[in-house]
């Protein structure tokens, strides 16, 4: 029987804070054993390629109001998503939410995209988030782990019915030595990062997904709650990066003339090129 390694620390959540993105984590990858190069009928597997496929996980909650019951104060989403918002049925067959037993099925199996189900509540707990791939993909499983917030960090004042509470995770999933037919099928895909290949290296022509195109479109651009997600996009960490990099070194421009001024010690006349303060 094959076996599933896992090589990540352990994964951050984050909360949203008026669309602000949020840190990148490290990935969670497989391990390849045996079993699965001797597979009767496995296309042939690319040696030295990793495929990734960055996803976002998490729950959206709305505060229903004064009116609502005590036992239904909030509708909330769990849901796991493309980092980019597209659709993730291309590697991900199916996802299976465990809630809470004292939910009616608790065990919920969505077998197509967008992989998401919605509840009411009034508790927070935590969600276990199962994810099953395409047999040229893999056939082993990734288990996520999700708290369900409803409430906001800040409870000082009346919590809002129009501002939700958004918490998420972020991870790229790694699949070492890809077949050939799951390269085939991807190497275009939006929501999954491939390698560039060897010039004059040519796959075979992609084999489809039983069904995939009779299902329902599976991006989540248009998603009505897509204006909470939060954003971890490269570029916006560079950006945030570069802000914070400025900002610490007018900091630090603004000690040293403080402390010039304390040591009797002649001030400079302007900060270095590229940096302005008041």
């Amino acid at each position: 029987m094959s076996h599933l390694t896992i090589s990540a620390r352990k994964q951050g959540e984050y909360q949203s804070d008026d669309g602000a993105s949020a840190p990148k984590q490290p990935r969670l990858k497989f391990g390849k054993s045996a079993e699965d190069t001797d597979k009767k009928g496995a296309s042939r597997r690319l040696k030295d390629v990793e495929i990734c496929v960055p996803i976002v996980y998490g729950t959206i909650a709305f505060y229903l109001g004064r009116k609502a019951s005590e036992s239904q104060s909030h509708k909330w989403t769990v849901y796991v998503r493309g980092a980019t918002n597209e659709d993730l049925g291309v590697v991900i067959k199916r996802v299976v939410f465990q809630l809470h037993p004292s939910f009616n099925n608790p065990t919920r199996v969505v077998e197509s995209p967008p992989f998401e189900l919605s509840e009411c509540g009034w508790g927070e707990f935590e969600i276990a988030i199962s994810l099953f791939f395409h047999s040229d993909v893999c056939d082993k499983q990734v288990d996520l782990y999700h708290h369900l917030k409803l409430y906001p960090e800040d409870e000082s004042g009346p919590q809002s019915t129009k501002k939700p509470v958004v918490m998420e995770s972020y991870n790229e999933i790694v699949f070492p030595d890809p077949s050939e037919n799951f390269l085939a099928r991807v190497q275009n895909h939006p929501a999954v990062i491939v390698p560039r290949l060897p010039a004059g290296f040519n796959l075979p022509d992609p084999v489809p997904i039983e069904n995939l195109h009779e299902r329902e479109k599976g991006d989540t651009k248009d998603h009505p709650h897509s204006q909470w997600f939060m954003n971890f996009s490269e570029a916006d960490e560079l950006l945030k990066l570069a802000a914070a990099r400025q900002q610490v070194q007018a900091h630090i421009i603004k000690l040293r003339r403080q402390l010039s001024m304390m040591d009797g010690l002649p001030q400079l006349s302007k900060p270095p090129t590229g940096y302005e303060f008041t």
